[in-house]
C-alpha cells in the first residue's frame, strides 16, 4: 500500500498531531466506558463513534435481544448529552415525535414540543411504525429542524439519531422509505456475540438492573463533540483517494463488474459524501491526520449497504449486499 503524502495541503497545517492524538485518546476512553456494559462488539461501537464525528445518523439492524438499545443508550450517557427514547409502534403518530400546537383555555395556543427535541434520539424498533410516521424524522435528520404548525424550530446541537430495527423477515415490520434510509450516514449490522462474551453477558447481565446502577460516567460533552466534528473535517484526504471514492460509487451505477448484475439501482451522491467524511473519521479514530485507502474500505460496508437497491434476482439467488460490496472493493484498483 502506498503511503499518502499529506504535508502539502493547506488545511492540514492547522491540524497538529497533538490535536489528533488528544481526540483519538478521548474516543478510546468513550469506547472503554461503553464496553463496561456492551461486550464483544467493538467494531460496532467504532461505527457509532465515526458517525458522531461525522455529524451523521446511524441505523443499526439486528435480531431482538442483542442489546441494540443498551448500546445506543450507553453511548448517549457517556457522551454527556441529553437523550430521549422513542419507542416506535404501529399506532405512533408523527405528532408524537415532533410535537403539536395545542389550545389551552385562558392561555391560548401553545406549542408542545415532542421528544425529538434532544441531542441524542434513540429511535427504538423504527420499522415497527408505518412510513407516514417514519417520515416525521426526515426533516429533523437532514435539516436539524422540525416544523410544527406554521413555525420551524431548530433542534439542539449536536443532534444525533441512532435508530435500530429488526430484520425485515420478521413479521409486523415496515420497510423504511428510501428517502429516509439515504439520510442515515451508516447502516450497521449487529450479530450475535461469541461464546466467550455471551458468558460474560450471562454473568453481568443488565436485565435485572436499572440503567442508573451501571455507573457509566460522561467522558465528553456536547461542546467537545462539536470540536471533534470540526477537527474531523480538517483531516487531509489526497486527490487520488477522492478519485478512488468516486470510482467506487460510480461503479455501482455502471454495474460493470461481476456482482453488478445484481444491483437494480446504484448508490446516490450521499454515498460519496459518506465515504469521504467517514474515511476522515476512521483516520482520526486511528490517530492519523490523513486518510489512507484502508480507511475508505473500513467504512465502505456501513456507507453503501443501505444505498444499493438489489434486484429480484439477487434475492432469489441469495446474494447479499455485503457480498456485492466485497466484490466491488476487489474490483477497483487501490491507489
Amino acid at each position: 500500500m502506498k503511503k499518502v503524502i499529506h504535508s502539502s495541503h493547506s488545511s492540514d497545517k492547522k491540524l497538529s498531531g497533538a490535536q489528533v492524538e488528544e481526540v483519538s485518546k478521548t474516543l478510546l476512553r468513550v469506547r472503554d466506558e461503553v464496553s463496561k456494559v456492551f461486550f464483544g462488539h467493538g467494531d460496532t461501537v467504532d461505527s457509532l463513534l465515526r458517525a458522531l464525528l461525522c455529524d451523521g445518523h446511524v441505523l443499526i439492524e439486528g435480531v431482538p435481544g442483542i442489546a441494540k438499545t443498551l448500546l445506543i443508550k450507553s453511548l448517549a450517557h457517556v457522551s454527556g448529552c441529553s437523550s430521549k427514547r422513542i419507542q416506535f409502534t404501529v399506532d405512533l403518530l408523527p405528532t408524537d415525535i415532533v410535537g403539536l400546537t395545542t389550545y389551552e383555555p385562558r392561555h391560548g395556543f401553545k406549542v408542545a414540543k415532542g421528544p425529538i427535541f434532544a441531542q441524542f434520539i434513540i429511535a427504538d424498533e423504527i420499522n415497527r411504525s408505518p412510513p407516514k410516521t417514519q417520515s416525521a424524522l426526515i426533516e429533523a435528520m437532514q435539516e436539524k429542524q422540525v416544523t410544527i404548525g406554521n413555525h420551524t424550530y431548530p433542534l439542539p446541537s449536536p443532534f444525533f439519531v441512532m435508530a435500530n430495527q429488526n430484520p425485515l423477515e420478521h413479521e409486523g415490520v415496515y420497510s423504511l422509505p428510501e428517502a429516509q434510509l439515504d439520510r442515515f450516514l451508516f447502516k450497521v449490522l449487529l450479530g450475535y456475540p461469541d461464546e466467550a462474551h455471551e458468558e460474560k453477558i450471562m454473568e453481568d447481565n443488565v436485565t435485572f438492573k436499572k440503567f442508573e446502577s451501571l455507573s457509566l460516567k460522561p467522558v465528553i460533552s456536547p461542546e467537545k463533540i462539536l470540536q471533534m466534528q470540526k477537527i474531523t473535517h480538517q483531516i487531509y484526504l489526497d486527490p487520488k483517494i477522492k478519485k478512488y471514492i468516486v470510482s467506487l460509487v460510480s461503479r455501482t451505477r455502471k454495474k460493470d463488474f461481476h456482482h453488478g448484475q445484481y444491483i437494480q439501482l446504484g448508490a446516490s451522491p450521499r454515498a460519496t459524501i459518506a465515504l469521504y467524511i467517514g474515511a476522515k473519521a476512521e483516520a482520526l479514530l486511528k490517530g492519523r491526520n490523513y486518510v489512507i485507502p484502508q480507511d475508505v474500505k473500513a467504512v465502505a460496508y456501513d456507507s453503501l449497504r443501505h444505498r444499493l437497491i438489489l434486484s429480484y434476482r439477487a434475492r432469489a439467488e441469495g446474494v447479499t449486499v455485503d457480498a456485492i460490496i466485497h466484490d466491488l472493493l476487489n474490483t477497483i484498483e487501490t491507489p
